[in-house]
């Protein structure tokens, strides 16, 4: 029998696996598909000091190897995703979670922060410093390496939970921003996020997203997370959990091969809201079949042979 546990930071997950923040709502919604509770854990929409409409319409659309979407950080505003959705996960999901904290400037992240530490079922928080769907705030912070730090050092002062770092890829230095936030005290690194991209209708002769510009998810996007994931393994001694094109068994052993501990699965899920069962399905065949054991003795594994 073979051993799929993880653990992160302290915490064991009976799998790597965990949906993506922004892909899997507050994870209520797909109880009605599977028992979610097979889970590794689940990362929740992001949540920003106020309430959120978002981006106009449209606001996603369909690209060759994934999709763009330009969604804006939807959300009700962290006090009702405390009072109201983090509830309703409560009553299908009996495991922590990863709480993704989104915000416009330091005291945005400290405040939501300080909020959701105090909330038992988080496990973990997710600082995304990588929106690149906003015009101020998001993924300003993580392209310069100390923004990122002072982030940190604000979320990290008013909480006791893990703090994750959730990374952009729109960088020239993935390495030197991770490291200033492990400098900065984070407990682990998120990364990547989206990549900038856009696509243009013909007919119309105009962009096809109402932003001009999105995040492009999906299979296309593996080859530059696997890459990015490796080179921040080697800079830092945190954990790291990878995401960026995951949508098979094996996806998550290349990932977990290139340093990461645990690995969630963003665009796959609203291709198929069935996907991240269907990967914990197969992990344990996928295992056997490339002699793997344990997964916690295969991280980093490409790094040394």
């Amino acid at each position: 029998m073979v051993n799929t546990s993880v653990t992160l930071c302290g915490i064991e997950l009976t799998n790597p696996v965990i949906p993506a923040s922004g892909t899997f709502g507050y994870g209520h919604e797909f109880a009605d598909y599977y028992d979610i509770n097979i889970l590794g854990s689940l990362s929740t929409k992001g949540a920003t000091r106020e309430p959120r409409f978002g981006n106009p319409t449209p606001r996603i659309a369909e690209c060759a190897g994934g999709m763009l979407n330009s969604v804006g950080l939807q959300n009700p505003g962290v006090d009702a995703v405390i009072s109201e959705e983090l509830p309703k996960l409560a009553r299908v999901f009996h495991k922590p979670v990863l709480a993704n904290v989104c915000g416009f400037s330091v005291d945005d992240y400290a405040r939501s922060a300080a909020k959701l530490d105090k909330v038992p079922q988080v496990g973990w928080l997710e600082i995304n410093i990588s929106c690149p769907n906003v015009h101020s705030g998001g993924m300003s912070f993580g392209t310069d390496p100390s923004a990122a730090a002072t982030v940190t050092k604000a979320v990290k002062t008013v909480t006791t939970k893990p703090v994750f770092m959730k990374l952009t890829p729109n960088v020239t230095d993935i390495v030197s921003i991770a490291k200033a936030c492990e400098d900065a005290g984070a407990d682990g690194i998120s990364l990547i996020n989206t990549l900038m991209g856009m696509s243009i209708d013909l007919r119309t002769r105009r962009p096809v997203l109402a932003n001009t510009t999105g995040g492009l998810s999906g299979p296309a996007v593996k080859p530059v997370a696997l890459r990015m994931v490796y080179q921040v393994y080697e800079a830092v001694s945190i954990p790291i959990i990878g995401m960026g094109g995951v949508a098979t068994a094996g996806d998550v052993l290349e990932f977990m091969l290139a340093g990461a501990a645990a690995v969630e699965v963003g665009a796959a899920n609203v291709a198929d809201p069935l996907a991240c069962k269907k990967i914990i399905d197969n992990l344990p065949a996928a295992m056997t079949r490339y002699g793997i054991n344990d997964l916690k003795e295969i991280i980093g594994g490409a790094h040394h042979g």
